[in-house]
């Protein structure tokens, strides 16, 4: 059996920068939480077909991983070596939750396949790939401690700093990534200006939240609040919200 982790990140803050058709452009800090990971394995069980063995909110056609297969499955051995072996994933990060875990999921699955079917693609060929099954894809496949991203999520940028000691809770609170979007262009629409965005990603993690509160830090926690007013009640001293919710962090360094 062959396993990696699968790392959950948080966003140290979350800023909009501009439109992109559908997609809004963000400025953000993104966080890899050493705690908190699911766990891949490919396992033999000569099923003949693709599978995937877990406990998941979806179906599987729209599951991360399966998108990350059907990219993929096209280079030489790879629907060869699913003969043999299933997709094996033991969940411990949230899902729908602002951690990533879709995401984390279907790079780390990239990263696998890569290396066990030898398809030689590099980092940025992966990502490449990975921009296509989602926003947040190409930050795991850098397998980045802390990386600035910028774009719609495709530009990633190492950040040096030390590793961050990271809690995280999720309440049992379901958010809607899309229904909050709305919420934030009819509401709270606001870009973050150029000075301001090189100001943030210049800056590291502890300094931000030093400086920033849990409101001024993710654009996306006051329209979240107000589709799910539930909320307020975890955003308690030192705690910062993540993504589009519902998880909330706090960093125990220093």
């Amino acid at each position: 059996m062959i396993t990696f982790k699968s790392y959950a990140k948080v966003n140290i803050f979350l800023k909009i920068a501009d439109k992109r058709d559908n997609y809004h452009e963000l400025v953000s800090r993104f966080v890899r939480v050493h705690n908190l990971y699911d766990e891949i394995s490919f396992i033999e069980t000569n099923k003949n077909d693709f599978d995937i063995i877990g406990s998941f909110g979806c179906k599987l056609e729209s599951n991360t991983i399966y998108k990350a297969y059907a990219l993929l499955k096209k280079y030489k051995g790879v629907e060869e070596f699913f003969k043999t072996y299933s997709v094996k994933v033991e969940k411990n990060i949230p899902e729908f939750a602002g951690l990533g875990g879709g995401s984390s999921n279907a790079a780390t699955f990239l990263i696998m396949l890569n290396k066990y079917c030898e398809l030689n693609l590099s980092k940025d060929e992966l990502c490449n790939i990975a921009v296509r099954i989602g926003a947040d894809v190409p930050f795991f496949v850098y397998e980045y401690n802390s990386a600035n991203v910028t774009g719609i999520g495709e530009i990633v940028k190492k950040f040096d700093e030390d590793i961050l000691n990271i809690d995280t809770i999720t309440p049992k609170i379901e958010c809607d990534t899309g229904l909050i979007f709305k919420e934030f262009r009819e509401k709270f629409y606001k870009q973050i200006s150029k000075e301001d965005a090189k100001r943030l990603l210049s800056m590291n993690s502890l300094a931000i939240l030093n400086e920033f509160n849990i409101n001024e830090a993710n654009d996306l926690y006051e329209p979240a609040i107000t589709t799910k007013p539930e909320l307020k009640a975890y955003a308690k001293k030192d705690w910062y919200f993540s993504g589009s919710g519902s998880s909330f962090f706090k960093v125990n360094n220093g």
